[in-house]
């Protein structure tokens, strides 16, 4: 008979341990409830729990002075801190001290039992560790990102398209991949393609996979994603970026369920669910006439949208503990934490380039830290190039940073790539990468910026 994970819950108030403990059951968990840290440690002493959960403020010992205690003897075991004190400080310190996560007061019971699973989960299934990955980085407690993971919840069950929504770098990719390994067709193939990197030619050879002799150099037959994918999903990313001519042979895929090797004359039935993500605003190209009216009610079944990074600055602790820890195994370095003074920063700062750049900057940072307190100003190559003008303060004498004037969002990350462009002397491989984009955006990026220009400056 399979064990049940056991978890030991922390809090002075009885009832708090009854009520999780009523909705833990009813998802397979066992709960030891305590009221005190004096009793958790004795038991302790002698047992051993899956997963921790503890309130902060308790009569004697703290919630942040068990951690401690606890990691002196545990490194490992997940430990989620319940805090009615919700300032940031207590967040960064519960994380610093190796909190795996923590959660507010008042909180929903289910909630609470919702990021246990995610603590807990041990899959041995080859795809366990991408989906992870995934919940991992979309990972908090603020109301923006729960709305994400509750309608993932509600689709998990039935094979519907989904439309997911928001500006580059917020996570997109990623809530696909979380909806995909959370359906109940998890097993079956997920495969990712970039519209936005392929012409109409590679495009429809890549999905439909083409005939032998079809062309020069077609040798074999090769079958198309959509068929390999079939039982299972296919991500389009950047869907708003094919031409109208693919948007048709799409829209007949996606009505049909069945497709037609390039040079071949038989269709060929699919089972596909298709998740597609843009970070342009697909509506507004309707109404332009630039994205088929029918193609996009066919994939606005669900819409998802993925918050931008400003939008759930609570969860960026969360966040920067994580990438720190991942940054730190991978590189072999010391790094733990950021000093206070640097954190401060990083909470203030807007993220344009949301998660993707926050990840960035701390993969840097930690490559070349030195020490477990990490300063962004303590080396000038670990300093990433918005540190500069964004997050360090100007010095009196230094040149006017680039938000001065409290640009849109728009207009910020122009003169932010621009700056970058100047920093690297207009080498775009480097500043894609430091952006945390490919090449064929950053691309497109800069035409739509000379568009402008000429539209603005006529000849």
């Amino acid at each position: 008979m399979t064990k049940l994970p056991l978890i030991a819950f922390i809090d002075d108030d009885p009832r708090a341990s009854e009520l999780f403990s009523r909705y833990a059951q009813t998802e397979g968990l066992q709960v030891q409830g305590f009221q005190s840290v004096d009793a958790a440690q004795s038991w302790l002493e002698n047992n051993t729990a899956d997963l921790i959960i503890s309130d902060l403020k308790m009569p004697g010992m703290s919630g942040l002075e068990f951690l401690a205690w606890l990691r002196q003897r545990d490194s490992e075991v997940p430990f989620v801190l319940i805090t009615g004190y919700s300032t940031l400080d207590n967040a960064i310190d519960a994380l610093r001290l190796g909190a795996n996560d923590f959660i507010k007061k008042p909180y929903d019971p289910e909630e609470l039992v919702q990021l246990t699973h995610r603590l807990l989960r041990r899959d041995p299934d080859p795809h366990a560790h991408n989906f992870s990955e995934a919940e991992r980085s979309m990972l908090g407690n603020s109301p923006a990102i729960a709305g994400v993971y509750r309608v993932i919840d509600k689709i998990h069950d039935v094979r519907i398209n989904v439309m997911i929504e928001g500006e580059s770098g917020s996570g997109k990719e990623l809530a696909a991949r979380a909806i995909h390994d959370r359906s109940d067709f998890s097993d079956k193939p997920y495969i990712v393609i970039d519209c936005g990197a392929l012409t109409d030619t590679l495009l429809e050879n890549e999905l439909f996979g083409h005939e032998k002799g079809a062309y020069t150099g077609a040798s074999s037959t090769k079958p198309g994603l959509l068929e390999v994918a079939s039982g299972g999903t296919v991500f389009l990313d950047e869907i708003g970026n094919i031409s109208d001519a693919m948007q048709v042979k799409l829209l007949r895929v996606i009505q049909e369920q069945q497709i037609t090797r390039v040079g071949g004359v038989t269709p060929i039935k699919i089972d596909v669910r298709f998740i597609v993500a843009s970070n342009r605003d697909l509506a507004q190209m309707v109404t332009e006439g630039s994205f088929r009216h029918d193609l996009y009610h066919r994939l606005h079944v669900v819409r998802l949208r993925i918050p931008p990074l400003r939008e759930r600055k609570e969860d960026i602790p969360i966040l920067v503990n994580h990438f720190i820890r991942h940054f730190a195994a991978r590189y072999n370095r010391p790094a733990e934490r950021f000093n206070a003074d640097c954190m401060a920063r990083i909470l203030e700062y807007t993220w344009p380039g949301n998660i993707r750049e926050l990840k960035n900057m701390i993969e840097r940072a930690v490559a070349l830290s030195s020490e477990a307190e990490i300063r962004l100003d303590q080396e000038a190559e670990a300093t990433p190039p918005w540190a500069s003008g964004l997050i360090r303060p100007q010095s009196s004498g230094g040149a006017e940073a680039i938000d001065a004037d409290h640009p849109t969002l728009d207009v910020l990350e122009r003169r932010y790539i621009e700056k970058l462009l100047k920093e690297y002397d207009g080498n775009r491989e480097k500043t894609a990468q430091t952006l945390g984009i490919n090449k064929s955006t950053l691309w497109r990026k800069m035409q739509s910026y000379e568009q402008s220009a000429s539209e603005d400056f006529p000849a």
